[in-house]
């Protein structure tokens, strides 16, 4: 009944855990789901359909594909049978598959339709399923991945990912920008979009191109991790070198480190691998963006990830602009040098995967805002929180004296793809292991599941009993109202068999994509307090913007793209500066949100420099630009305004910032606008 149990690192090593039974331990690696991995190998010969085909996101793509190479051969709208585009329309999956026989789907249907699409496809046994939807509410996509485990010939791709693209056989499923890509000898992996195509502008820049790029998504559970993808590029003839971005959330970079040791420990010749991993600054608790991206307890942050990569042999950069020089400058036999790379060490100490990892000192983080609500979650209040738990007969302490406290809580295993139990007998995650379960599976939260969590909380057995009751109905709340996170303190009672949680000592976190893309949990939707939040930032989100204030800063920050926006603050710290905020326009930013961003960013009287980062991808540059103007004029703006735009139309867009007549400052080089943009910033205190 446990999927798995993951062990804590400590510094004095692997804690031990006895499961006292047979039960037995299944490794990830070893899943029916695994044998899948081959799938992702599109090429030429790849037959594709969509899902949704005859809707406009659908057209629109099919168009450039098929006028790209790809070999869509029709697709599917319920309901409906004839041509679109010149190709076939059918009804179903099911029937495609017998008809067309495609090796692949492009998944284009909004988020409340997402998750019955991939279902269909599953059903039908379609060998490649990639979904490009944002927003698909976490606790469909655990359903769908206890579906994927029990089977061995569907491989999933997202969701909330821009897709998987073979330049060299000019097959794109997914939305990239396709003025990027062009046939080379560099492989991709990444969880950010935006970040993935300026890392393959940067390697057709170079005179690289690129082989095969797999993009996984910026979601909480994708269907491909980064270590999987990562495995197919380091078996690809076609790939010669490697560009693998990361971001915080997790433990797939450090899966993917293990792996790259592993290789390069083997291979003769290996090949080389430069590696970006976003989100050193990022906000504690905080989702950056991306609905994965947040940390849960017990994960690494991303300088441990960085860490563990240059430990395994991989050469870290700190912008995705430099990934086509390092790496052509491997492949032509010399050693990278310069502002923002750092070569590979040796490793010293083997990490365990589905590990806990020691988490760093709070102080460390000191110059950011605690947690809050954010859209993708809902984090609730003591008192809240409080409330929810007694109303399920869940015993509840006010008492805030100090004593001994243990960790409990009910999250995700990201790694195995499951719900699971994290339990520690201290406070500290750093002790903590995690027990998976099955998931909407009630009957596996038996006694003996009860027993091994009490082992390792080092209770005693008289408390076996009630913590069984305790954690059936943790469990029932975290699937029946779609959590994320129940974080729990368990304190004991002396000489009674009582338990009880700590009413000081909770932290609750809800997805709130049930509610938006669905309109399920409305009751606990309504339990946020936006009044304990910025207004600025609530405002902001309104309009579809993700904006966090961060503390000590006086550059504003307004970016295309979450992973590019968490990669701008921290490139911008390496280079001496200071962001006063993090702010993701969205992939596809318009001259409307560009007018909003600045609004927002205008309410920090501390901001004295804006620096605009746009890649134009999905995004025209002479748009942003055009956009960038408008808003400069609209709200009479007196702060300077750095603006760095890359990508397609990136001289038309250059050049209308340069002819504007206003204090704006165009380049395309990131290092000369970051020093731009400090430099006025320090000006201006």
């Amino acid at each position: 009944m446990l999927g798995n149990i993951s062990r804590a690192r400590s510094s004095r090593g692997l804690i031990s855990l006895d499961l006292g039974s047979a039960r037995a331990i299944q490794n990830r690696r070893y899943s029916s789901y695994d044998s899948t991995l081959k799938n992702l190998k599109i090429g030429s010969h790849t037959r594709v359909i969509f899902q949704g085909f005859t809707g406009r996101q659908a057209t629109a793509n099919a168009r450039e594909s098929l006028e790209w190479g790809t070999k869509i051969v029709g697709g599917v709208t319920p309901g409906r049978e004839g041509e679109h585009l010149g190709l076939p329309v059918l009804p179903s999956v099911r029937k495609a598959m017998e008809i067309l026989k495609p090796d692949a789907t492009g998944i284009y249907v909004a988020a409340h339709q997402a998750t019955g699409a991939i279902e269909e496809a599953i059903e039908a046994e379609v060998p490649l399923i990639v979904a490009v939807a944002e927003h698909i509410p976490l606790h469909d996509l655990l359903r769908i991945h206890s579906i994927l485990k029990t089977q061995s010939k569907c491989r999933l791709v997202g969701a909330n990912s821009p897709g998987i693209i073979s330049a060299v056989g000019k097959c794109r499923i997914g939305f990239q920008p396709l003025p990027c890509f062009q046939p080379g000898r560099i492989g991709i992996v990444a969880r950010s979009g935006t970040l993935s195509y300026e890392t393959a502008a940067s390697t057709l820049r170079s005179g690289l191109g690129q082989s095969l790029c797999i993009g996984v998504g910026g979601d909480i559970l994708p269907g491909t991790n980064l270590e999987e993808g990562l495995q197919i590029l380091l078996e690809d003839d076609d790939t010669e070198g490697i560009a693998f971005i990361g971001e915080i959330g997790g433990d797939g970079e450090l899966e993917a480190a293990e792996l790259i040791k592993e290789y390069r420990a083997k291979a003769q010749n290996p090949k080389p691998i430069a590696a970006l991993a976003a989100g050193v600054n990022a906000v504690p608790g905080r989702i950056m963006g991306h609905a994965g991206a947040f940390d849960l307890p017990g994960e690494p942050s991303a300088t441990m990830k960085i860490e563990a990569l240059k430990a395994a042999g991989a050469t870290i950069i700190n912008h995705p602009s430099r990934f086509g020089l390092v790496l052509k400058s491997i492949l032509d036999g010399s050693t990278p040098a310069g502002a923002g790379v750092t070569t590979s060490g040796s490793a010293t100490q083997r990490r365990g995967i589905h590990t806990i990892t020691r988490r760093p000192n709070p102080t460390q983080n000191s110059r950011y805002q605690g947690v809050k609500s954010q859209k993708r979650s809902i984090y609730l209040t003591s008192n809240t929180a409080a409330n929810l738990l007694l109303q399920r007969n869940i015993p509840i302490t006010q008492d805030p004296s100090p004593g001994p406290r243990k960790l409990l809580a009910v999250s995700i295993n990201r790694s195995t793809r499951s719900p699971c139990i994290v339990a520690s007998p201290t406070n500290d995650v750093s002790q903590a292991a995690k027990l998976d379960f099955p998931y909407n599976q009630p009957e596996a939260i038996d006694l003996p599941f009860a027993s091994t969590v009490a082992r390792h909380l080092r209770l005693d057995p008289i408390y076996i009993s009630p913590l069984h009751d305790i954690l059936r109905k943790l469990i029932a709340l975290f699937i029946e109202k779609e959590a994320f996170l129940l974080s729990t303190q368990i304190i004991t009672s002396p000489n009674t068999e009582t338990l009880s949680l700590s009413a000081t000592g909770l932290r609750l976190g809800f997805d709130d994509a049930a509610y938006r893309s669905t309109n399920r949990q409305s009751d606990i939707h309504v339990l946020r307090n936006i009044s304990t939040e910025d207004p600025a930032e609530v405002a902001a989100e309104k309009d579809g913007i993700v904006y966090i204030k961060l503390r000590d800063g006086n550059i504003g920050t307004l970016v295309n793209g979450a992973g590019l926006a968490m990669n701008t603050v921290d490139a911008l710290s390496d280079a001496g500066g200071r962001a006063a905020n993090f702010l993701d326009t969205g992939g596809k930013a318009t001259s409307e949100t560009v007018k909003k961003s600045f609004e927002a960013i205008l309410t920090d009287d501390r901001v004295k420099c804006i620096f605009v980062n746009i890649f134009g991808g999905l995004t025209l540059g002479d748009m942003i630009a055009r956009g960038v103007v408008l808003a400069f004029r609209d709200l009479q703006m007196s702060v300077p305004v750095v603006v760095r735009i890359r990508g397609t139309n990136e001289k038309e867009g250059q050049k209308i910032i340069a002819d504007s007549g206003l204090p704006l400052f165009a380049f395309d080089d990131f290092d000369e606008a970051a020093a731009k943009a400090i430099e006025l910033a320090n000006k201006g205190l």
